[in-house]
């Protein structure tokens, strides 16, 4: 059983720090690219749409419908995932806003001084990474657990967990770097919000350890399911039409759907 607790934290440690490898790719941006930062927005929300429906949803209802039955289990789970929706907003409220929402001045390339939509730029930075540790906690715990209940499970799902978040790690780190100029600042945000997941993992293990069942999986997958779409919606997307042409975001979108879909493929 120890050998196993290993691995599974492992597993853990691999899929949350993958964030890092997106936060890496910001060092190496020479000067601003808006549009590559539509589109890796938009790839970032493909990615946790497509799983979080696709792979995340599928899983909370099966476990929950093993648990309850078909019509309990479907309802169970649809709470749960309005239940990380609602979570995340309680989150996006408390995080203070620092400039009128309505109003998205340009930044002034003369002077390279921080503008009123580079500190917007910035707040989306650290929301996403807050917002993204706070996901990534119970993501970590859900990782964690399958790899005790089933290894040829927790294998696949830490491989498309680490996928996945390699754009989340983008997401974090390139409207940071491109609001503050360091990259530094970039690839801590997005370093620290991975480290979330296996600390999720080992709190997780302790707390709840007694308590791993079909329940448990069911509402943590659904819920995790529920934050990663508002994410999506409500940050990621906005921000990716707002720093670049709409197509370029939708295409971003479609991109990132078609590689998370590809991965799970492969790891069935």
């Amino acid at each position: 059983m120890n050998e196993q607790v290993l691995i599974a934290f492992g597993l853990t440690v691999f899929a949350g720090l993958s964030t890092g490898i997106g936060s890496i790719m910001a060092l190496f941006i020479k000067e601003r690219n808006y549009k590559f930062l539509t589109v890796a927005m938009g790839f970032s929300a493909g990615v946790m749409v497509y799983v979080s429906f696709v792979e995340l949803f599928s899983e909370a209802n099966h476990s929950l419908a093993t648990a309850y039955g078909e019509t309990l289990g479907a309802w169970i789970t649809v709470a749960a995932f309005f239940g990380g929706i609602g979570l995340i907003m309680i989150i996006d409220k408390l995080v203070p806003s620092i400039e009128n929402p309505h109003e998205f001045p340009h930044e002034d390339e003369d002077t390279g001084e921080v503008t009123f939509k580079d500190q917007r730029l910035l707040r989306v930075g650290i929301f996403t990474a807050v917002a993204l540790a706070i996901h990534n906690f119970p993501e970590g715990i859900a990782t964690f657990a399958s790899g005790l209940r089933d290894m040829s499970l927790a294998i696949p799902i830490a491989v498309a967990v680490a996928i996945h978040n390699i754009p989340e790690g983008i997401a974090v780190s390139m409207p940071v770097y491109y609001a503050t100029g360091s990259k530094k600042k970039a690839f801590w945000y997005s370093f620290l919000s991975g480290v979330a997941e296996p600390v999720g993992a080992f709190l997780g293990f302790l707390l709840l350890q007694s308590f791993f069942n079909d329940l448990t999986f069911g509402i943590l997958f659904a819920a995790v399911a529920g934050i990663m779409v508002f994410i999506s919606l409500d940050q990621l997307l906005p921000a990716a039409e707002e720093y670049g042409e709409h197509h370029l975001a939708i295409y971003g979108l479609i991109a990132g759907m078609g590689v998370m879909a590809f991965s799970l493929l492969l790891f069935q």
